[in-house]
């Protein structure tokens, strides 16, 4: 692979093993307040009022992809398990 060139004028230093801990404290700053139970209870309404739930036809047009898709995949899957099943008793059926 062919290295990647830094643009002109910046140099990268390579980088350096963390020691236990020692990057997340420095990098952290001070400790972030707790909010209260009933702060944290508004807040996580306030987030569930985000939520874009899906209709009803999206999901029934998504489960029958998936539905599509593992039928699919297994029909494969099977395919091969037959193939190999074949090839391993041809394989064998030279040794005797």
């Amino acid at each position: 692979m062919a290295k990647a060139k830094s643009p002109p004028g910046r140099r990268t230093q390579p980088a350096q093993p963390a020691i236990a801990g020692a990057a997340v404290a420095a990098d952290a700053g001070p400790p972030k307040k707790r909010p209260s139970v009933p702060q944290f209870i508004g807040q996580v309404r306030a987030e569930g009022r985000k939520i874009v739930w899906p209709s009803r036809k999206e999901t029934w047009i998504t489960s029958v992809m998936v539905l599509i898709m593992v039928l699919i995949a297994a029909i494969f899957f099977w395919i091969v398990d037959w193939a190999l099943a074949k090839l391993s008793i041809i394989i064998l059926a030279i040794g005797q």
